[in-house]
């Protein structure tokens, strides 16, 4: 089986713009790009251990590198909110393990300048706090789903519940999330002969489908990267189920790097993420905040910034500010996945992908 090679993304264009660095309002990198678009991890552990993305055992924090507690990661989404950010999701780990999670919500939706509070989670604890949570603010869910069987969920994430997860989404639908995304990581022999029974189950309960190529992110994705489907096959497979052509959808269906195709005579849309196929870079609007304070740059990059030590020695919030801004400054024009080390360097459960 041979094994799909990613594409290096990392050549900077010509840079026609200097970088913003500092002042409220107004969060732009070295390429002009606009970053308004913040996914915060609030918890690095999982109750699943999906192969492609988690290591079989759980991985003991590294010593002196604890999570943030929560004035000290709600501070760094108020710096953020400051500079700019408009969009923030909540993201893990699995985000429902974190018990001040609600309370979280709350205040980051109350912040100046958010207009767009969601939610990445697998579900399995959605049913019951999906209300709380949408009464503090998260009007949106993204859920991961790579199977309807239960045998085979169960094969994907080590031990995972179907039904939990179904409940949870059938929770979040009465509550009045919305819209409300699958997300589905495609792979060849493991869960592509499932393509249209995800459609149907989406059709079926009016839910968003998006299909993720595998990208090679930590050592357990790049492990995958033998069983990667590329958009282009995914989309011909959904082509093929209708008997028709994809319309694509004009305009942005949210702040993520989907592309959206209307289904010929459905109400339906379907997208796809294919960074590593078709990469996204030169439109890239967001960063990742990790659980421990670090700042990630690009998902497929070393570039971080260690926030942690100006939280936690007393740093003024201009200072938290300037130092958010100067790592914008240097965010790199796009990803390199062909840089296996860098990719094997970040272990996606820890970023919220």
């Amino acid at each position: 089986m041979k094994e799909a090679v990613p594409e290096n993304h990392s050549q900077r264009p010509d840079q026609s713009q200097k970088p913003v660095v500092g002042g409220l309002g107004k969060l732009v990198d070295g390429f002009g790009r606009r970053i308004d678009y913040l996914r915060l991890s609030v918890i690095e552990d999982c109750n699943f251990r999906c192969f492609y993305c988690m290591p079989k055992k759980r991985v003991n924090q590294r010593s002196g590198c604890e999570s943030l507690q929560f004035e000290e990661l709600f501070r760094l989404v108020r710096a953020f909110a400051d500079l700019g950010v408009r969009n923030v999701r909540l993201t893990g780990g699995e985000p429902l393990l974190r018990r001040d999670l609600t309370e979280l919500a709350a205040r980051v939706g109350e912040l100046d300048g958010i207009i767009d509070l969601s939610l990445s989670t697998n579900a399995y604890l959605l049913a019951r706090v999906a209300d709380p949570l949408h009464r503090a603010g998260v009007q949106r869910v993204n859920i991961s789903l790579d199977s309807l069987n239960a045998d085979n969920f169960r094969r994907i994430t080590r031990g995972g519940e179907l039904s939990r997860v179904l409940n949870g989404i059938d929770r979040a639908l009465e509550v009045g999330m919305a819209p409300v995304k699958l997300n589905m990581v495609v792979m060849r022999d493991v869960n592509d002969h499932e393509i249209d029974d995800m459609i149907d189950f989406s059709m079926a309960r009016g839910l968003n489908l998006r299909f993720i190529e595998t990208m090679p992110v930590g050592q357990e994705g790049t492990d995958v990267m033998a069983r990667h489907v590329p958009a282009t096959d995914i989309l011909a497979r959904v082509r093929e189920r209708f008997g028709g052509d994809l319309i694509p959808v004009k305009g942005r269906m949210g702040a993520g790097p989907g592309r959206y195709y209307q289904i010929g005579g459905e109400a339906m849309t379907v997208g796809v993420i294919s960074a590593v196929s078709r990469h996204f870079c030169e439109s890239c609007n967001r960063v990742r905040l990790s659980a421990r304070g670090e700042l990630l740059l690009c998902l497929g990059r070393r570039n971080r910034v260690d926030l942690a030590p100006l939280v936690r020695d007393g740093a003024s919030d201009q200072e938290i500010r300037d130092a958010i801004s100067q790592g914008i400054a240097n965010k790199p024009w796009g990803h390199d996945f062909a840089d296996r080390d860098a990719a094997r360097a970040t272990r996606m459960s820890a970023i919220g992908g």
